[in-house]
């Protein structure tokens, strides 16, 4: 496809550009959110999107998948979702053979809607499919399509009848993003454009086959020793009541961040990094990802809760 990496990454920000630009056609503001959530695209990673009702959640994963020329599926996780409702299950055919009939995870991207309202016997069913990239059935493997991509969503503030999301699967998720109220210049701009009735046209930016192609890129970008001990070190002190421990993290955090986070901070750096141009990560790199890998990792006690101290802050004092 490209004769060498440096023009791969050349051709790839100038790529992740034009994506911006299209997805911006259909979604106003929210510039933080999209650049996440298309660097846990090209970093081959999870999201999960905390905001209230109303905030073009749906709207916006349906966007990218229609810019990133994806197949799309939309999961409405309730309280009565079975796993075959998510994985699929066999049933008996007309000639008396079982055979398999695919669920909703079998896409490129999955919106998993309100994710915490389904038991954890039907959570769990996902989980295999976001680590495994394949669902097993009757004992038998089907894989997915590849890419594969899990983009859940949760509500904020109804908590009645939820199932919190157990430790394991937010670990999964590669970023947790919060999404904000838009601006009163943006909210302007959102009633204008949804209440005129112009249709917009979207562009095919991209292919499967490029995306999978520029996440082995990502991959092989390589990395200073000092930035990649920069985000271990971060991740090493989000665990408290270990030698040399910071003060602040021994009193307020319970519970510290695991490996998995520094693989995230060192890849989300990398493509943090190939998204501006550059063809190699640097510190300022892994503190832009920092937030929203670590935020749902690291638990806090009933001191900080007490104090009001949130996770950001608390992240944000770390860096």
């Amino acid at each position: 496809m490209y004769t060498n990496d440096v023009e791969a990454l050349d051709a790839f920000a100038a790529r992740y550009k034009e994506l911006r630009k299209e997805v911006g056609k259909v979604i106003v503001g929210q510039e933080e959110v999209v650049k996440t959530i298309l660097t846990s695209v090209f970093s081959d990673g999870h999201s999960l999107l905390i905001g209230v009702p109303g905030l073009a959640k749906t709207l916006m994963v349906h966007t990218i998948a229609d810019v990133l020329d994806l197949s799309f599926n939309r999961i409405q996780f309730t309280p009565d979702l079975m796993p075959s409702d998510i994985v699929g299950s066999e049933i008996l055919s007309e000639s008396r053979q079982f055979q398999f009939n695919r669920g909703p995870v079998f896409a490129n991207i999955v919106l998993a809607d309100e994710i915490n309202r389904t038991p954890p016997k039907t959570q769990s069913a996902l989980l295999e499919a976001m680590q495994e990239r394949s669902v097993t059935i009757a004992g038998k493997k089907h894989s997915l399509d590849l890419p594969f991509f899990v983009l859940a969503t949760q509500n904020p503030i109804e908590q009645e009848g939820t199932y919190p999301l157990p430790e394991a699967q937010l670990d999964r998720f590669m970023f947790s993003i919060q999404l904000d109220y838009p601006s009163y210049e943006e909210e302007i701009n959102v009633v204008k454009s949804t209440t005129a009735g112009k249709k917009v046209q979207l562009e095919k930016k991209m292919s499967a086959t490029e995306i999978i192609y520029f996440q082995q890129l990502v991959r092989r970008i390589p990395i200073a020793d000092n930035v990649l001990e920069y985000a271990v070190r971060l991740v090493n002190n989000t665990r408290p009541n270990r030698p040399g421990s910071l003060p602040m993290v021994n009193n307020y955090i319970s519970w510290g961040a695991g490996p998995r986070a520094s693989q995230y901070l060192v890849l989300g750096a990398k493509c943090h990094a190939a998204t501006l141009g550059k063809y190699s990560p640097d510190i300022d790199d892994v503190k832009a990802v920092a937030l929203p890998i670590l935020r749902h990792r690291v638990f806090k006690n009933y001191k900080a809760e007490a104090e009001g101290l949130s996770i950001d802050k608390i992240i944000t004092d770390l860096l």
